[in-house]
């Protein structure tokens, strides 16, 4: 039975494996933490054929769109993504099915691009820029740098003519460079790009010699690496750190940029989310929302949490191979 309205699910069919080990990731903790003893996740037949019967029964409208992300999802194989793809088409009835992909692309070869181009997948590329701003916080599990890897997929998936548009979390090493992030975006391809403001509360070595760490959950301090408001925080970490005004900054150097040339030819979340607001479409980012609970994450074994920033048990909702989702 469809549900009253559209409401969204993140799919994570590798849970929170991953193949880096980003120094600013949020969710590459839920690994060892959330499923204890379980071994490496990964989405089983079963419960990926559950989750999109019950998903399509349940949503109204004519289009329906799934979102894959992880950790990694690429991990799963692409195999796997062939079963999903019939499976959606099996179980459809005759309605458009859209399918998002957020991925690293560090494992993106022709195969992999010629795939999503021909199944018609939006693919969101992880990319902080050029080689040095993206490089000191985007490494492997050996701590090497990713940016060659990932240019790499992004090229294949450019030659291979598929969909993609780009991710780039805004932080200290790129937050005063926007003109140039923006500049090296454009030239790689990406007609549509999402920055997402780094605040992050793992406490760090620096953090807790300054005795920000107040003990709570994950420190409760916030991450030298993250845009943080002038307070007293910000100022006693002021050498280490930039600050929400460097944010506004980056928004509005970029937005400049974007109106003298690009208005029609490129398309920044940020942007496009306001003005849905401001002409009285509503939002289109969760941020912009007077309230969140359509967005829910679905870990690998099948349990629904309230949001990709809430998994944690006291959110778990349930699993969907004891409750349908509706």
């Amino acid at each position: 039975m469809p549900w009253a309205e559209p409401y969204h699910v993140m799919a994570k069919p590798m849970g929170a494996r991953c193949n880096l080990a980003c120094k600013y990731c949020f969710y590459l903790e839920k690994e060892p933490s959330l499923y204890p003893g379980a071994g490496v996740p990964r989405m089983s037949a079963e419960t990926t054929e559950r989750f999109i019967r019950d998903y399509l029964a349940s949503q109204p409208g004519e289009e329906v769109h799934f979102a894959w992300q992880g950790g990694e999802p690429t991990l799963a194989g692409l195999d796997y993504f062939k079963q999903a793809v019939s499976w959606q088409k099996h179980y459809a009835g005759g309605r458009k099915v859209v399918n998002a992909l957020q991925t690293n692309g560090t494992l993106i070869d022709a195969e992999w691009a010629g795939f999503l181009r021909d199944e018609g997948f939006l693919v969101g590329i992880s990319v902080d820029g050029p080689r040095e701003l993206h490089d000191g916080y985007r490494v492997d599990r050996g701590g090497k740098p990713t940016w060659e890897k990932v240019m790499r997929g992004l090229r294949a998936l450019r030659k291979a003519g598929t969909e993609f548009n780009t991710l780039t979390v805004v932080h200290r090493r790129n937050v005063k460079q926007a003109e140039r992030v923006y500049d090296f975006l454009r030239e790689e391809g990406s007609g549509h790009m999402q920055f997402i403001p780094l605040v992050e509360l793992r406490p760090e070595a620096d953090e807790r010699s300054a005795g920000l760490d107040h003990g709570a959950p994950r420190g409760g301090a916030v991450g030298s690496r993250s845009l943080i408001a002038r307070n007293k925080v910000a100022e006693a970490m002021a050498t280490e750190c930039a600050t929400s005004e460097d944010w506004g900054a980056f928004l509005c150097k970029i937005f400049d940029v974007w109106l003298r040339r690009d208005v029609g030819k490129v398309f920044v979340q940020t942007f496009e989310g306001a003005l849905s607001v401001h002409v009285g479409r509503g939002p289109t980012m969760c941020v912009f929302a007077e309230k969140c609970g359509r967005a829910l994450a679905l870990e690998y074994n099948g349990d629904v949490y309230a949001c990709d920033h809430y998994v944690y048990p006291q959110h778990r909702h349930g699993n969907l191979m004891n409750t349908p989702l509706a």
